[in-house]
């Protein structure tokens, strides 16, 4: 509870909770035993049963209802007498908008991914309210203090990006898991299970003309009077074998690179159908549907075993005959499948389900007391926000391993970040050949990927190139529809060499220069968006040097690049002290000086230039590919 001096200021507060899941539950309690008594929550995500293990204001029976509601009721039936108001919503929703926010003291963020959070920064930055941001990871959390003209607002730091490999690679020439990894998942998995008419560059059909009509179509189209244990085995020997012997044709690609080798069906599974799926045991389907799971149906138990190419084979059909029931678990048996085979042909080592859905995921398990500490912090500082004592915020990082006998280290705020785009408005630079590249380009990959903004506006002056809204007429529409498919410099207002576009945001009340630089050749493999923007704050992903591994890399003009994403990209970053960009100050307590000099040393030693990616709300916790050495990895097991 408060204590005398600390109640009225959090009595009389109105606090907005973003987020009611694994910090969110915590949270959401710890408000209302400290005194807390009008609180609103928001929160898109309905209860799975992997969240039961640590979001202990859920139960069984509240499988697939509304978090934010199940959580409100929980916690009136202690504390009956305080307003608790839930929201079933997207916080990118239009309703949550900056007059929405505005009737806050403080923003309590339990978020589960970096498109949000920055969203969230942005509303909190215009409608002048603090925010309260959080993160944990396994034994890592760390929670910040983010006021307007004050402190650091969340996007002055850089942020981790997702890794991308070339799309030669992925498709041509894989030598490391997890190229099969993205060529399962974001490949045949989106191809099969997506959206049907999107772009995606599987070898769909036969390049050859004079080929079998059964390759001549596109092969991802069921045929009539097939059954889908046939369009199974038929989609397994395209992308298995066919599409293997069309890579093999080119002998070039193959002088100094191990061959793959195809396979067939008939090659693995001799005579087997997939009802039979050889001598195993099949289980019967279980009633509920979000168990139906293919091992389970195999009676595979372990997903620590390393399946045989027999087993994967017998998984991949079996999951993809279940998959309409849209499971996740269905999802990642099958990827795990598809990918094991892949790396079959490819003569790379197999992986377990355990490890495959670490890879693609990017998985380090929550942990429950993690979640409570950090919700413990938060509370601390939203109560010294609403009582505006602005000499005591911390940023508190929750460690693993004590440094100088402590495990919680405070570390002063940051000062705002002069350079930053969003609370500084510091124009950006794109470098773009502005005779190829389209204006598509820019909104896409630029302005709505990079720059995170949802519902964006861009001028050239007074000249209105794009802009998206429910008002628009069709003429409108239509007229912005055909600007973003004409290049830039024969767009109504060209855009060349030093122009100045102006790009809005009207929901997040944000805005941003970008100065343009006329630039005729990138690098494919270090530039392969065919373009650079500077002056923005995100990090580089941390790659091995190169997608050009022991294969090696085509690099034909035609090669692109995949990112391997995640739903939760967000990162739990700990900076040790010394690691301030140019020209930005850290304040640090004299009580932890030392101990944080430890950390640095700590961190340099263990965990060095390793950024690690958070996720509180679900089940499991993000990390960036290849980010974490042996020390960190222990938390995977």
């Amino acid at each position: 509870m408060a204590s005398q001096q600390q109640a009225p200021p959090i009595k009389g507060a109105k606090v907005l909770m973003v987020g009611a899941g694994g910090i969110g539950c915590e949270l959401l309690k710890t408000l209302a035993l400290s005194g807390f008594q009008d609180i609103h929550i928001i929160d898109m995500d309905t209860i799975e049963v992997s969240n039961l293990n640590r979001q202990f204001l859920f139960r069984q029976s509240h499988v697939g209802q509304s978090k934010a509601k199940v959580a409100r009721d929980a916690v009136l039936r202690f504390r009956p007498d305080i307003s608790i108001t839930p929201y079933h919503a997207n916080v990118k929703d239009p309703d949550f908008n900056v007059d929405f926010f505005k009737q806050f003291n403080v923003v309590l963020n339990g978020l589960d991914n970096l498109d949000a959070r920055r969203h969230v920064n942005r509303l909190c930055l215009a409608a002048d309210v603090p925010l309260v941001e959080s993160g944990t990871t396994g034994f890592l959390g760390q929670v910040t203090v983010h006021v307007k003209g004050k402190t650091e607002c969340y996007e002055c730091q850089p942020k981790p990006a997702p890794k991308t490999y070339p799309v030669c690679t992925i498709t041509s020439t894989p030598s490391k898991f997890v190229h099969c990894i993205v060529w399962a998942k974001d490949l045949l998995f989106a191809k099969l299970f997506g959206d049907k008419n999107q772009g995606n560059d599987l070898n769909v059909r036969s390049s050859d003309a004079a080929s079998s009509s059964e390759h001549a179509n596109d092969v991802f189209e069921p045929n009539k009077d097939e059954d889908i244990e046939q369009y199974g085995r038929r989609i397994y020997d395209h992308v298995f074998g066919y599409n293997i012997e069309i890579a093999l044709s080119n002998e070039e690609t193959w002088r100094n690179r191990n061959r793959p080798r195809p396979i067939y069906i008939r090659d693995v599974l001799p005579g087997e159908s997939v009802q039979q799926n050889g001598n195993a045991e099949r289980m019967p389907l279980p009633d509920d549907p979000l168990s139906v799971s293919a091992m389970a149906s195999l009676c595979l138990k372990n997903p620590q075993d390393i399946w045989s190419l027999t087993e994967n084979s017998r998984i991949f059909l079996e999951a993809l005959k279940l998959f309409f029931s849209r499971r996740k678990k269905l999802a990642v048996e099958f990827v795990t499948a598809a990918a094991n085979i892949r790396a079959a042909s490819f003569v790379i080592p197999l992986h377990s389900l355990f490890e495959a859905k670490g890879i693609a995921g990017n998985i380090v398990h929550a942990v429950a007391t993690t979640n409570a500490i950090i919700s413990g912090l938060i509370v601390i500082e939203a109560i010294k926000v609403l009582q505006n004592d602005a000499n005591s915020y911390r940023m508190t990082y929750c460690l693993e391993h004590p440094s100088r006998k402590m495990l919680l280290m405070p570390v002063e705020p940051f000062e705002p970040n002069k350079s930053c785009y969003v609370c500084s408005e510091t124009p950006l630079s794109l470098e773009i050949n502005t005779h190829r590249s389209k204006l598509r380009d820019i909104v896409e990959k630029i302005v709505k990927a990079k720059l995170g903004m949802c519902l964006p506006l861009v001028m050239h002056g007074s000249a209105l190139l794009y802009e998206v809204g429910d008002d628009l007429d069709d003429d409108m529409v239509a007229n912005y529809a055909a600007n973003l498919d004409k290049v830039l410099s024969e767009l109504p207002s060209p855009v060349t060499g030093g122009t100045i576009l102006t790009v809005e945001d009207l929901q997040q009340e944000l805005s941003c220069n970008i100065n343009i630089k006329h630039r005729e050749e990138f690098d494919e493999e270090k530039e392969p968006e065919g373009m650079l923007l500077s002056g923005w704050t995100q990090a580089p992903a941390v790659e091995n040097k190169s997608t050009n591994v022991a294969n090696g890399a085509s690099t034909s003009s035609s090669c692109q690049a995949v990112p391997l994403e995640t739903e939760e990209d967000d990162e739990l970053v700990i900076l040790p002290a010394g690691s301030s960009p140019a020209g930005m100050k850290r304040k640090i307590s004299d009580v932890s000086t030392t101990a944080i000099s430890d950390l640095s040393t700590a961190a340099d030693e263990k965990r060095s230039k390793k950024r690690v990616d958070e996720l509180d709300d679900d089940d499991e916790a993000v990390v960036m590919l290849e980010d974490v050495n042996a020390d960190i990895g222990k938390g995977l097991q």
